[in-house]
Order: structure tokens, then C-alpha cells, then sequence
């Protein structure tokens, strides 16, 4: 294995005015039309914004642009001349490399393997040293520190997107596709992957960004494309197209980015926590939710907001504090005994933690209570289990042909609100709801924040743990604010702004 330098070559606009060209592409899977005449242009130096609900394409044609899927029509051009792209290594040969919403790294490999992965020769001895600092120094033009040497298992949802970030940059890309990749990413992070990706740009590079972040959009884009259905809605520079423009193109209809969520009415305690901690991880976190209330936790990515819904919840307990629900004590030491008190935890990374991808959407919803389902001969009553799943398609708008399909052929958005359904069928009094919305579009996230209006007027308590700020400010009636393990403000009604939050979140003591 012998690195590339990492080093991208300078395109000569002038000479390739397009670096890729998709003309008239269609695909269909079954019944479905996922892409029907579709065309995007790329060209050097240019950033290029591609949004759309999911189940809009763009996930088909990323796809069809890094030979993943070929084409059932349409042309694919690179540089002015006609490409066939058959698979993906054949894709990073014509110097299209994709970042994907969702970290797929080698975890038994070591982080500087990860990274040149795509660049094994057979027979060829591997410079370890070389390696070693090629990847630091990709790492650290990105601002990240990781230890390059280390396997990738264990590594957050954060860092291994920053891998893949750096996976990506060791390639010589002409087309870099940019799918979700700052959803994992804090604020300053995101700043730090701007940056960078504007000197890509100032090098000649196209770049094709998917998010479903408006603010980022608009922040960082050249260029807005906007998907449909499986088709081509409109593309316009971005200076012309405002984020209401945007997703009325998206949904059909005028849509606000957000609405804030109205009160219900607070109920009696639900939980008091008390000085709780997990030793090295989080300490002295305090704080209380009353049914139908919103807790919005916010703080930047490594400020242990996760790791306290993990010791509620369970799987990493907490090593000291206190935990009561419903006036009563309890020490919480697994999601079982968690599920039992009537808690439920919807992880950030539905992949590992969240759902048995091979298995139905109907099978997924059920598992986390499926004593329920069970005959008296220890038999699934399927019937009733595809009734309750079915129930949630509908309450959720999850887009399937049928709830027998296979969690792992749904898209993104789709997978999160199947896993938002299997914890919801548990009927819980407190929801712990970590990122809820990462990955969703616009209407998904809509819907979302709906039905947890809904639930909290329902009387169910919420700790909503986002790095989405105006997502938290909207839907939270108080904010608890977190850095590096601590407990810094609690902020209640119109004193949780962006700017309070913010100046909690990055060090100032606030009162609670």
C-alpha cells in the first residue's frame, strides 16, 4: 500500500467548463421511478447544493455517479466526453470521490489504513512511516487530532466522519460528493470542513453538498439544485434562492425552516436527577423533567449530553448521583430495568445501536416489546404485528411499499423515523430522544417536530439532545447546556437564545 500525497491538482476551468455532466438519467427499482430525466451539471471550483426530501433521488443518483447503480437511461460526461462508471473503484479512477451520510470504516484497521484503503497496490510494501505521516498531516489540515495509528472501533460518530473526510482527500478528486457530512459534526467542527472545503473549491474542485441544514446551504453553496419525487424541480445560483424558495421547491408548498413548538401543559415531576456522573466521562448534572415538558440538552459535540441519556438509560450507568422517577429511587444499570421504569432511549446512530437492518420494519418495531406479539405457543401473532407497524407508516409517513421490506433498503430519513416507531410502541413516560431528526429532510423533520408536540401534550416527558440549536430552541420549553462534561446553565423560556446557549456552551458560567 503506498499513499497518495494527498495533495488535489489544480483544474483548468477554462479548458473543462464542466467537470461532469449527468444528462437525462432515469432509474427505477420495481414499481418505484426513483430518477426520471434527470440532469445536474458540476463544474470546477464550483459548490454545488443538492437538496430534496429523502426519496427525492439524490441518494440514487450519487449512487449512479459513483457506479454504485448504473443508469437505466441518460449520459454521464466527464470532462466533455462520454463515461461509463460500472462500479466504484472505476468512479475514483475518473477522480469522483463520495463522503456518505453515514461513516463506513474498516474497524479492525487503524485510522491511517482507513484513510488509504482505496490506494492498495498488490505486492507493494507498505511505508508505514510514510503512511503514518500522510495521515496525520490530512488529519490536521482538517483540524482534527486522532491518534492515526489506533483502530478505527470506538471512534465517534464525529471522528469517523472526519476519517472519511480524510479518506476522501487523499484521492486526487476532480468530483467530491458531499452526502450529510457535517450531521455528526459540532459547530466548530462544521467551520473547520468549510474552510477546507472552500480551498477545495479555490483549487478547482467540484463539489456536490447534500444537507438537509439550510443554514449551511445557504452558508456555503454556489450553486442550488432542488429534487422532487425522482425529478429535476429547479437549480439556480444560490444568491437567488432563499431557504423558504428552497423547500417550497422541496415539499410542493411554503414550509418555515421552524415552528416553534406551543407549551403543553406541565404536569406533575416525572424525573429529578441529582449530581449525577459517570467517573471521567460527565459529572454534577442536575436537572428536572415534568410530563409533557420539553428538556432541550445542547453543547457541542464532546460535551457528554449523549452520555448522560446513556446512563439514563442504561447502558453506560452512571458511577454516582441520583436518579428518581415518579418520587421514586432507582438505580438505573440496564436498558432492560431502563424499559421496565417506562423509559426509552432513540439513539443517534441507528445503525449500530438502533435497528437490526436485515431485519422487516414490521420485526423492528415489535423487538423492543415483543412478549406482546407472542401467542400462548410462544408464536409471533404477525397479523397484529404488521398492524402496529402499519399504524406508525401511517402516523410517521414512512415511505414503503410494505412493512415486510427490510429496514435496510429504506433511506436514511425513512430508517429514523422506523426507529422512532419501535420506541414509541413502547409506550414510554420519558423519551430520550438523541438527534432525532439528523439525516431527515424538511418535511420529515416537520413531522417530527409534530409528533413531539404531540407526545409532550400527551403527557410524556422529552430530553431532546440536538446539535441542531434552533432546532432545540424551538422545540424546548428549557434548555440544559453542557461542555466538556459539565453541567454549565439551565435556561427556561425566552433567556434560551442562540447567543446564551452559545456563551454556555463555550465556557462561560451561567446561572442555573
Amino acid at each position: 500500500m503506498t499513499p497518495a500525497t494527498g495533495q488535489l491538482r489544480p483544474i483548468d476551468t477554462a479548458a473543462v467548463p464542466p467537470v461532469l455532466e449527468m444528462r437525462g438519467i432515469a432509474k427505477r427499482f420495481g414499481a418505484t421511478q426513483a430518477l426520471e430525466d434527470v440532469s445536474l451539471t458540476l463544474r470546477p471550483g464550483e459548490i454545488h447544493a443538492l437538496l430534496g426530501e429523502n426519496g427525492a433521488g439524490k441518494s440514487t443518483l450519487i449512487k449512479i455517479m459513483t457506479g454504485v447503480y448504473q443508469p437505466d437511461r441518460g449520459e454521464i460526461r466527464l470532462a466533455g466526453k462520454p463515461v461509463t462508471v460500472g462500479s466504484a473503484a472505476e468512479g475514483q479512477i475518473h477522480g469522483i470521490a463520495a463522503i456518505y451520510q453515514e461513516p463506513l470504516l474498516f474497524p479492525d484497521l487503524n485510522v491511517a489504513e482507513n484513510i488509504f484503503v482505496s490506494h492498495q497496490n498488490r505486492g507493494a510494501v507498505t511505508n508505514w512511516r510514510q503512511m503514518f505521516r500522510e495521515a496525520e498531516s490530512i488529519l490536521a489540515s482538517l483540524g482534527v487530532a486522532l491518534d492515526v495509528r489506533s483502530p478505527a472501533r470506538g471512534l465517534t460518530l464525529a471522528a469517523q466522519q472526519s476519517v472519511e473526510i480524510a479518506k476522501a482527500i487523499s484521492l486526487n478528486v476532480r468530483v467530491l460528493i458531499m452526502d450529510e457530512p457535517t450531521a455528526s459534526l459540532s459547530a466548530h467542527e462544521v467551520a473547520q470542513l468549510f474552510r477546507l472545503v472552500r480551498d477545495l473549491r479555490s483549487k478547482g474542485v467540484a463539489i456536490l453538498f447534500v444537507s438537509h441544514r439550510m443554514e449551511e446551504v445557504f452558508q456555503i453553496a454556489d450553486t442550488v439544485t432542488v429534487f422532487r419525487d425522482g425529478r429535476l424541480i429547479s437549480t439556480r445560483p444560490a444568491a437567488e434562492v432563499t431557504p423558504q424558495k428552497a423547500i417550497a421547491d422541496m415539499v410542493g408548498r411554503e414550509m418555515g425552516l421552524f415552528q416553534r413548538r406551543a407549551a403543553a401543559k406541565k404536569g406533575e415531576k416525572l424525573l429529578a436527577v441529582r449530581g449525577l456522573a459517570r467517573a471521567g466521562v460527565f459529572e454534577g448534572v442536575s436537572f428536572d423533567v415534568h410530563r409533557g415538558e420539553v428538556l432541550g440538552f445542547a453543547g457541542l459535540i464532546g460535551a457528554g449530553r449523549t452520555d448522560v441519556g446513556l446512563a439514563l438509560f442504561g447502558i453506560e450507568p452512571a458511577t454516582s448521583g441520583t436518579i428518581e422517577l415518579n418520587g421514586a429511587a432507582h438505580v438505573i444499570r440496564s436498558p432492560r430495568q431502563a424499559m421496565a421504569l417506562g423509559i426509552a432511549y432513540v439513539s443517534e446512530d441507528r445503525r449500530q445501536l438502533g435497528l437490526s437492518l436485515p431485519m422487516s420494519i414490521s420485526a423492528n418495531i415489535s423487538l423492543p416489546v415483543l412478549a406482546r406479539y407472542l401467542s400462548r405457543l410462544g408464536l409471533i401473532r404477525t397479523g397484529e404485528e404488521r398492524a402496529t407497524a402499519e399504524a406508525f407508516r401511517k402516523r410517521l409517513s414512512i415511505r414503503t411499499p410494505n412493512v415486510d421490506l427490510a429496514v435496510g433498503k429504506l433511506s436514511g430519513g425513512n430508517q429514523q423515523k422506523v426507529m422512532l416507531s419501535k420506541w414509541l410502541n413502547t409506550r414510554p413516560a420519558l423519551l430520550i430522544l438523541d438527534e432525532p431528526t439528523r439525516g431527515i429532510d424538511v418535511g420529515a423533520k416537520a413531522e417530527v417536530h409534530a409528533m413531539i408536540g404531540e407526545l409532550a401534550a400527551e403527557g410524556i416527558g422529552i430530553i431532546l439532545i440536538s446539535s441542531d440549536l434552533p432546532e432545540v430552541l424551538a422545540m424546548s420549553d428549557r434548555v440544559l447546556v453542557m461542555r466538556e462534561g459539565r453541567q454549565m446553565a439551565i435556561l427556561d423560556g425566552d433567556s434560551a437564545t442562540s447567543q446564551t446557549v452559545m456563551t454556555a456552551a463555550m465556557g462561560q458560567e451561567m446561572a442555573a
